[in-house]
């Protein structure tokens, strides 16, 4: 085409004025669309081709009835994302064009087409990178939100002391409003101990800057229940300094607990495997429930199986230790007698029993003194569990809560349950071996009578159960006259600390009463006998022992006759504070076969004297030679020669530094002053 017929113009429109246009335009005519005009742009784009070759490429042949329709009915039309294979020296790229078609008038009455083509190559490839980069974006952001919710119950943000700005989720987790949660609003919702903690370290939050900074606080939730949320934060700094913190809230309470539950289970396992007494291991399980699942705990013995039930009107119970949180008043130790309906229902029912009451007033009896501190206390919530041994309810526990303190949970309950559960064998152990030892003790006292009244001379026995061997042993004295009314003093120990011995230690001494009563042969001889019998009847026990007869010589003047088997020496006071043991009469430990005779010693008494016979408990100490305690005892006992021998016993008991590990019995005879006979045969 000529630049003439380029430059033609239509009857009405000068198309010359499109030829510096950015854009391409073309004008065809007739129903052959013959090309009219094109401008620079248009020729720029695709050369001099014919207008159906340039066309053909740019829309395809189907296209042309597009470009037939516009021109007859006069309807304009448009192609938007027209992509076409064009190349302009560079080699062949994909372009991207926008066309727009309308109809417009010709010389003579005819109709021709005008054609507007615009490329958006560029255009819709920053769109396309812009619409990749947001959808890249959404992407990170699912990302990132996936990251930050995973396991997550909030996102918050706070100044740089903790002031909220922005959260998400801890309105659904605690029933707080925005506008109540903003600033430290939000700190109103923690629990009040945990509130103080957050409090002080907001206020230094932005000088310590701590990244990450962790901590768990107990958070009142929409129901009006605490839970365990844990926070982590990091700090945003701007030129050092820190403007903001970011962070997450999530909800651990299902981890602490198990947490908690092991921890606990642990402390009371380690509690029953590391001690034996009873109350010492009462002791350490009421130490694992308070503070953490109760403000009190006490454990109750009950001396009836069952405390009685169902024939009992009132529970007796006594109170083996009892445990309080700081800052309560501990609970008066006394024993007690219960008609609560509550510790009935747990001890009938073998299973653990909960109630609340309005504060400091329970609905059920207690003694004045225990209804007095419940009031003090405040206590409102409580639960009774009982300890079932052998069958029977042997003893029970009771957990209270206090002042502002929720109700013991049914997850707590069960968990103060798994820690008796934990240590039940132990328990059970302790509990009968506590059984074992009451009536071991009480066989023991029944067999330590009081020394006989025997008149112009003194008196006086001692015994003291050792508080870590089982309070039992075979440790006795014994004090009786003679069928002749000769005084007799005994002091004698059977190996062992347990029932076993508690019941051979009663046979020796009936044996030895028996043998010795009726017959005022030398000691000696009476415990060749005993040691006769004791292997005849009962080959397995051993014992030591001293046996004395206290007498007047034919000058009136007192002696005694004694004979010491296996055992420590009796100690001499005189009344100037000069003291030895008598060690004249020494013979082997009976339940040992001897076939030596066995002698017996006799020594005077002086006026005003004092003879103590003891077992070894008062005198032995792991570790230490004998001598050295017999020496100790010695020298404690020098200024005490005058003392009223009530007196001379009980300092000697609290003077000596005895373990505790063994039993100590003894008993002490004072010689009247001179001239004073009366009352003992010669």
């Amino acid at each position: 085409m000529t630049q003439a017929g380029r430059k033609r113009a239509s009857g009405r429109v000068p198309l010359d004025v499109f030829d510096q246009a950015p854009v391409a335009v073309l004008v065809t005519g007739g129903k052959e669309h013959r090309l009219l005009y094109a401008n620079d742009a248009f020729r720029w784009m695709f050369g001099d081709r014919p207008v159906r070759e340039a066309f053909g490429d740019l829309v395809g042949q189907d296209t042309f009835a597009v470009f037939d329709k516009v021109l007859a009915t006069g309807e304009t039309a448009r192609l938007d994302d027209v992509r076409v294979t064009a190349d302009r020296g560079d080699g062949p790229h994909e372009r991207l064009f926008r066309m727009s078609f309308s109809r417009v008038p010709l010389q003579r009455g005819e109709w021709g087409l005008l054609a507007v083509v615009h490329e958006v190559t560029a255009q819709m490839a920053a769109t396309r990178r812009m619409r990749a980069m947001e959808k890249e974006l959404r992407r990170f952001r699912r990302r990132y939100q996936s990251i930050m919710w995973a396991g997550t119950h909030g996102v918050w943000v706070t100044g740089p002391y903790g002031e909220s700005r922005e959260s998400y989720g801890w309105q659904g987790l605690t029933g707080q409003t925005p506008e109540e949660s903003l600033g430290r609003g939000w700190m109103r919702a923690l629990h009040p101990e945990d509130r103080v903690h957050a409090e002080e370290w907001w206020d230094k939050a932005s000088e310590q800057a701590v990244s990450p900074y962790e901590v768990t606080y107990r958070v009142r939730t929409r129901d009006g229940a605490y839970r365990h949320i844990r926070f982590r934060s990091v700090p945003v700094r701007e030129n050092g300094a820190v403007v903001e913190w970011v962070g997450t809230s999530t909800d651990v309470e299902q981890e602490w607990q198990e947490e908690r539950r092991r921890r606990l289970l642990d402390r009371a396992a380690a509690a029953a495997s590391d001690i034996t007494n009873l109350e010492e291991m009462c002791h350490a399980l009421a130490d694992v429930v308070v503070p953490e699942l109760a403000d009190t705990c006490d454990v109750h013995l009950l001396p009836e199986p069952n405390g009685g039930l169902p024939h009992a009107r009132t529970i007796v119970a006594e109170r083996l230790c009892c445990a309080v949180r700081e800052g309560l008043p501990r609970l008066p130790m006394l024993q007690e007698h219960y008609s609560a309906e509550v510790l009935r229902q747990a001890v009938g029912q073998r299973r653990p029993a909960h109630i609340s009451f309005p504060r400091g007033r329970p609905p059920f009896r207690y003694p004045e003194a225990v209804r007095t501190w419940i009031a003090e206390v405040g206590a409102h919530n409580a639960v009774v569990l009982p300890i079932v041994v052998e069958g029977e309810v042997a003893a029970v526990v009771t957990a209270c809560v206090c002042g502002d303190r929720p109700p013991i949970s049914p997850a707590d309950i069960d968990l103060i349950g798994q820690i008796l559960d934990h240590t039940h064998d132990a328990i059970g152990n302790a509990l009968r071996f506590r059984r074992t030892q009451r009536v071991a003790l009480a066989l023991q006292h029944s067999l330590l009578a009081e020394p006989p009244h025997v008149p112009g001379l003194e008196l006086a026995a001692r015994y003291q159960a050792s508080p870590t061997a089982a309070e039992i042993g075979g440790d006795w004295y014994d004090a009786f006259l003679s069928s002749r009314g000769a005084v007799k003093l005994v002091i004698g120990d059977v190996a062992g600390h347990d029932l076993a011995a508690a019941v051979s230690m009663s046979q020796v001494r009936n044996m030895l009463r028996a043998l010795a009563v009726d017959r005022d042969e030398f000691p000696g001889d009476v415990l060749r006998r005993l040691n006769t019998a004791l292997e005849v009847l009962n080959g397995e026990s051993t014992a030591t022992c001293v046996l004395t007869r206290l007498e007047r010589d034919d000058e009136g003047l007192w002696r005694l006759v004694y004979s010491v088997a296996g055992h420590p020496p009796p100690l001499l006071v005189t009344g100037e504070g000069e003291t030895r043991f008598l060690q004249d009469a020494g013979n082997p430990l009976l339940g040992v076969s001897h076939e030596q005779p066995w002698i017996s010693a006799v020594e005077p008494l002086p006026p005003d004297s004092t003879l103590l016979l003891y077992t070894d408990g008062l005198v032995e100490r792991r570790g230490e030679d004998l001598g050295d305690g017999l020496e100790r005892l010695r020298r404690r006992a020098e200024p005490l020669a005058r003392e009223p021998l009530h007196r001379f016993c009980d300092e000697l008991l609290t003077r000596m530094p005895v373990t505790g590990e063994d039993d100590i019995a003894m008993i002490a005879l004072r010689v009247p002053p001179e001239g004073r006979y009366e009352g003992v045969a010669s």
